[in-house]
């Protein structure tokens, strides 16, 4: 059977919304983004955006410049700023009522990294016509391994699109950028984020010793009502959804913030999302559409 359980039409339309509002909000973070422009004002314009068009961010403004591959959000008090002659990732995530949308863009300051950028979408696009009901993930992620591959570069083979559900960004599934070891097939009624990553490198991310996104886990290791209410705001404003440490300044001082994020991911009641730098330290480009699947083929909802 090559179905997974179809969305209603209630569910689809709330897709379908999420996608919209991140394809506007992610043409709006594109017309921002300038050499000279602070990453932190990006990422809070962004996020503002999103919620003025009537969703909620997925996960934080990711801002990855050059070699940063994902995961790079401003931190409090960022003093980050996009160089002259960068490549810049922008992914966005939005969700009504749990329902994501995931799209991401590069952006090229640096016309000498123009086909690197491009072999990064043409390899979505391509993924995007072959995808459908029943396709073997190893074919999807052969074509974008070979695609990218025919551009000069290399894919990266330890990130991967992803299986998304109701609240989950990752949903147990992955479609990965090289078809090695690629198991199952795609599924009707399944919701996936298409995105590959290329690089000038050689093809592998790792973590750097520093992370701004966390998602809550559990409640655990909270010794007071301080720590507990921390917890507390976490699981009932974000859920499982990951989350930018900018965001609980509204609730709690900066440098308790960051004592507690520290203290709670030791515990094991917060996961945290490091950066991902390419290990070589090559360029990276990065293209992402989200889909649902159908019989024969699928809806874009970010397109």
């Amino acid at each position: 059977m090559l179905s997974s359980r179809r969305c209603d039409e209630i569910e689809e339309e709330k897709l379908l919304r999420a996608g919209r509002i991140a394809k506007k909000v992610l043409d709006y973070a594109i017309n921002i983004t300038k050499p000279g422009v602070p990453v932190i004002e990006i990422c809070n314009q962004v996020e503002k955006r999103i919620i003025e068009l009537g969703g909620k961010p997925a996960f934080p403004c990711n801002v990855s410049i050059d070699d940063i591959a994902a995961h790079y959000s401003s931190p409090i008090e960022d003093k980050t700023v996009i160089p002259e002659g960068a490549l810049v990732k922008i992914d966005v995530g939005v969700h009504i009522d749990g329902y994501i949308a995931d799209t991401a863009k590069t952006i090229c300051f640096n016309q000498q990294l123009s086909d690197l950028v491009e072999s990064a979408e043409e390899a979505l696009n391509e993924a995007l016509c072959a995808i459908k009901a029943g396709v073997e993930v190893r074919k999807i992620s052969s074509i974008i391994e070979k695609t990218i591959k025919r551009y000069g570069f290399k894919p990266i083979k330890n990130l991967s699109g992803h299986l998304m559900k109701r609240y989950l960004l990752h949903g147990g599934k992955s479609i990965p950028n090289i078809a090695e070891n690629c198991k199952g097939k795609i599924l009707e009624g399944e919701v996936y984020a298409i995105e590959p990553f290329s690089t000038t490198g050689v093809g592998m991310v790792g973590d750097l010793n520093k992370a701004y996104i966390y998602n809550f886990i559990k409640v655990k290791g909270a010794n007071n009502k301080r720590e507990k209410k921390f917890l507390k705001v976490i699981k009932s404003k974000f859920r499982n959804l990951p989350f930018s440490e900018r965001w609980l300044v509204d609730f709690f001082p900066s440098h308790e913030v960051k004592l507690l994020l520290k203290k709670f991911v030791k515990e094991g009641a917060l996961h945290e999302y490091p950066v991902l730098r390419e290990i070589s330290g090559g360029i990276v480009a990065q293209a992402e559409h989200t889909v649902i699947v159908k019989r024969d083929g699928v809806i874009i909802t970010t397109k």
